[in-house]
């Protein structure tokens, strides 16, 4: 039978946990216990938190797993490199994780290979707000954090010491980074490697609540770009990978394209795209089973992107307040063909300042494009 370690239960890895299962493999789950979904879709489940690498290897050598994977974390990403380096399964290196899940570290090793990235600066007690060398507005946010998380933008640097706490308070480093605010249009693209050969699957157009949080509020596939945006995309974030030695799994790249069309990286995970682009997004424009990609690389084989059914498009949407609920119902009288998914908690007075404090989403699919991308970016 074979074993394969899955780290992280939340709903985030519930389609990973499945698709493993599916595929016939024994799934070994790993999460502090929190009654997540993946607790009780595992065939195993063991109550160890995400971030207790060494406690993981020790368990995953006792199973004997054959691979190691998660989907949408960057803190996930950072056992399931150490387990694999230190067990010998595929994956990426120790030196990749240090630079994919640390904004800063990123920054740095973008600019040294040269691909194009906001001017940065690392927030730490050295740093004179006063003389930060980088022009207004800017953009300050925790290192190693993910799901807007803390994200404040300034037009100067009146609340910048406020920006700063807040943005270490959530960081797991305790450190903050600022940069400079890039004007443009934003884009994220999933992509697969196998043995550092990389193909992108979907680019994905991002809409924003915008200043101050830019908070996603929907994503649309595919991307209205021509085939020249398209190569040129493919060439830069090509070159990100190489730079920050992402050679095995998923990757999920934002990037910014200027007016005077410039792409600018924002960031890039070497992990699948959260929001449920990656688990379902890309299969439903694509017809390609990213998840299933994802496993194949885990256990050390090329992965099989056969296309199989496919939209001409696809989105999802998020629920922030009643008005959204009060859309979503008016589109399941209108046009209840194209919602293919919805998850929905009861509204509340609870203040949406992430992603992780949204109410829900909704996701649709189907052949009208107008029609989809209308209601995404409503």
């Amino acid at each position: 039978m074979v074993k394969i370690a899955i780290i992280g239960a939340s709903y985030l890895q519930n389609p990973l946990i499945l698709k493993a299962k599916d595929m016939g493999y024994e799934t070994h789950v790993f999460a502090w216990k929190s009654g997540d979904i993946g607790e009780k879709n595992a065939d195993y489940f063991y109550p160890i938190s995400i971030i207790e690498k060494e406690n993981i290897l020790e368990k995953c050598k006792e199973i004997g797993v054959n691979g190691i994977c998660s989907i949408a974390s960057d803190l996930a990403m950072v056992t399931v490199n150490y387990v694999a380096d230190k067990m010998g399964l595929c994956g990426n290196s120790l030196e990749c994780t240090r630079k994919s899940t640390n904004k800063y570290q990123m920054r740095k090793a973008l600019s040294e290979y040269g691909v194009l990235c906001p001017k940065f600066i690392l927030a730490d007690d050295l740093c004179d707000y006063d003389k930060l060398g980088i022009d207004y507005p800017i953009i300050v946010k925790p290192t190693d954090r993910s799901g807007s998380r803390a994200v404040t933008r300034l037009e100067s640097n009146v609340g910048i010491t406020t920006a700063i706490t807040t943005a270490r308070d959530v960081s797991f480093e305790k450190k903050a980074i600022i940069e400079k605010y890039i004007k443009g249009k934003e884009y994220s693209i999933e992509g697969i490697s196998y043995n550092g050969e990389y193909k992108l699957l979907a680019i994905t157009e991002k809409f924003t609540t915008g200043i101050p949080n830019f908070i996603e509020k929907g994503h649309f596939e595919p991307a209205p770009l021509a085939d020249t945006e398209i190569n040129k995309i493919r060439k830069t974030v090509t070159e990100a990978l190489d730079a920050l030695e992402i050679k095995n799994g998923a990757s999920h790249s934002e990037i910014l394209i200027t007016d005077s069309k410039e792409i600018y990286i924002v960031e890039i995970g070497g992990r699948m795209g959260g929001d449920c682009i990656g688990s379902s997004l890309v299969k439903y424009t694509t017809g390609i089973d990213f998840v299933k990609a994802v496993i194949d690389v885990a256990l050390g084989k090329k992965p099989n992107l056969t296309v199989g059914e496919k939209y001409k498009a696809a989105g999802i949407k998020y629920i922030f307040d009643e008005s959204d609920l009060e859309y979503l119902n008016r589109l399941h009288k209108e046009h209840p063909e194209i919602i293919v998914e919805e998850e929905i908690e009861g509204i509340s007075d609870r203040k949406v300042v992430d992603s992780s404090t949204r109410f829900g989403y909704y996701i649709l699919a189907g052949d009208d494009i107008d029609l989809i991308k209308k209601i995404i970016e409503y």
